[in-house]
């Protein structure tokens, strides 16, 4: 007879955040058949500042209070709606769990119900199986196939969206490539951000962090970030380049700068034009407009920038180089260099099997960024890994800007068996969890 684990009980609340924003924590009780034995587990869900605008929809309350960032409707739905459909079904069967909160939802993304509302229950109600069953959450996902750590991405400085400074890439990475596992990993990171923190310190620059813990100083150009970096690596008694110690990644989050409306038509120039690229496409050209900097590139002149930063520095991967729905640049920007670098989509993808199988059919990209809450529940998580990984593309785990102490993507990285997860600086409680854990995990594993 197989096991059957009932919900008993779903509960939630509203928490904050890192950003000191309000939150969905789900807490979900299970009553194990043969001994009657309850079993309670909680999961909070983030919050990003920059996001994409396929993502599922976060519900918000709206008006006065928090700013209108409250999130008493969703905790609402949860202890309403959603309760009310999850009590008495089996927490063993999680796709059944996730398929009963769609149908309640009955919307394309989430509209009705909020995807911090079903993500939470989801997985709240994951966790409370592998904690009735006395088996770690990695476990009960990835059985014996959950037998390794993702390689690290350190988010060590930070520009675009996440700070105020006039970088205007978002996010600049380390990756310990060379590490033997994760608990050297860290560490190697590690010394290599308390060398930056040193050098800036030097340079009279700010040590001030950003909301993942990476610095956010003022800069002449987004070059300059990458060259003190790579002091930063060398100091510390480290190499870079394709099979020495580090590589860097970029996340551009290029759909911050895309230019829309009378922008793009040129009526309304936001800033200088860079190069000539532009007159000779035509005002039908995608543009963009990097706002810190103010010069604006066409989609195919940004092609040619990446390209150059990928020759001249040890660039592993650069994360969303172009807009959401240029997809036509994302084509051609894989044509050029997807067999030199990884080309991250998150914007593009969102998590969502959709627009990941439209990407694959066109040739877009060729690594996807997990994010949970971007898709609203752990089924469909596992669906867009298992169709990457099917399709050949790397996968990357990751966090949001705003995050809480829920250390579960480092379980779901292990898990599922991403081969990368980003999860911010190694500084901020909220981010140092999920690297602790990977390192508890990693213990476990040998």
């Amino acid at each position: 007879m197989a096991l059957k684990l009932t919900v008993t009980k779903v509960k939630a609340r509203e928490i904050l955040d890192s950003r000191g924003n309000p939150t969905v924590e789900a807490e979900v009780t299970v009553e194990t058949e043969t001994t009657g034995k309850k079993t309670c587990a909680r999961a909070a869900v983030p919050s990003g500042a920059s996001t994409g605008q396929f993502e599922a929809v976060e519900l918000r309350d709206g008006g006065s209070r928090y700013g209108g960032a409250g999130v008493t409707k969703a905790v609402k739905n949860i202890n309403g709606k959603i309760a009310k459909a999850l009590i008495g079904k089996n927490a063993m069967r999680q796709r059944g769990i996730d398929e009963r909160l769609l149908a309640l939802d009955g919307t394309e993304n989430k509209a009705k119900l909020g995807a911090n509302a079903t993500l939470s229950v989801s997985l709240a109600s994951a966790k409370a199986a592998a904690k009735a069953l006395k088996m770690p959450l990695y476990r009960y996902l990835g059985g014996v196939g959950a037998d390794g750590t993702p390689i690290p991405m350190m988010n060590i400085l930070n520009g675009g969206a996440h700070s105020d400074n006039n970088v205007d890439i978002q996010e600049f990475m380390i990756l310990p490539i060379g590490a033997p596992g994760i608990r050297e990993g860290v560490r190697w990171c590690t010394e290599v951000y308390h060398t930056l923190k040193s050098l800036l310190k030097e340079r009279k620059l700010s040590t001030a962090v950003g909301d993942e813990g990476g610095f956010a100083p003022n800069l002449a150009t987004d070059e300059d970030a990458i060259e003190i970096i790579l002091e930063a690596i060398r100091l510390a008694g480290y190499t870079t380049g394709e099979g020495k110690d580090f590589m860097i990644s970029l996340d551009v989050a290029a759909s911050e700068w895309k230019m829309k409306g009378k922008q793009a038509g040129g009526e309304e120039p936001c800033c200088e034009q860079d190069g000539e690229q532009g007159d000779k496409e035509g005002d039908d050209a995608v543009k963009y407009c990097l706002p810190k900097k103010q010069k604006v590139y066409t989609s195919k002149e940004l092609i040619l920038h990446w390209e150059k930063m990928i020759r001249k520095y040890p660039i592993y991967s650069i994360e969303d180089p172009l807009d959401e729905e240029d997809w036509d640049g994302w084509k051609e920007l894989t044509e050029r260099i997807g067999e030199k670098v990884i080309l991250v989509g998150d914007d593009l993808f969102v998590t969502n099997v959709k627009r990941l199988r439209k990407g694959i059919k066109m040739g877009c990209a060729n690594a996807i960024l997990i994010k949970p809450n971007q898709i609203g529940t752990l089924s469909e998580t596992v669906d867009a890994v298992r169709l990457a990984k099917k399709w050949g593309y790397i996968t990357i785990m990751s966090h949001r800007s705003g995050e809480t102490e829920d250390t579960t993507i480092a379980d779901l990285s292990v898990g599922l068996g991403t081969e990368l997860i980003k999860t911010g600086a190694p500084c901020r409680a909220e981010r140092t969890a999920k690297y602790n854990q990977l390192m508890r995990i990693e213990e476990s594993l040998i």
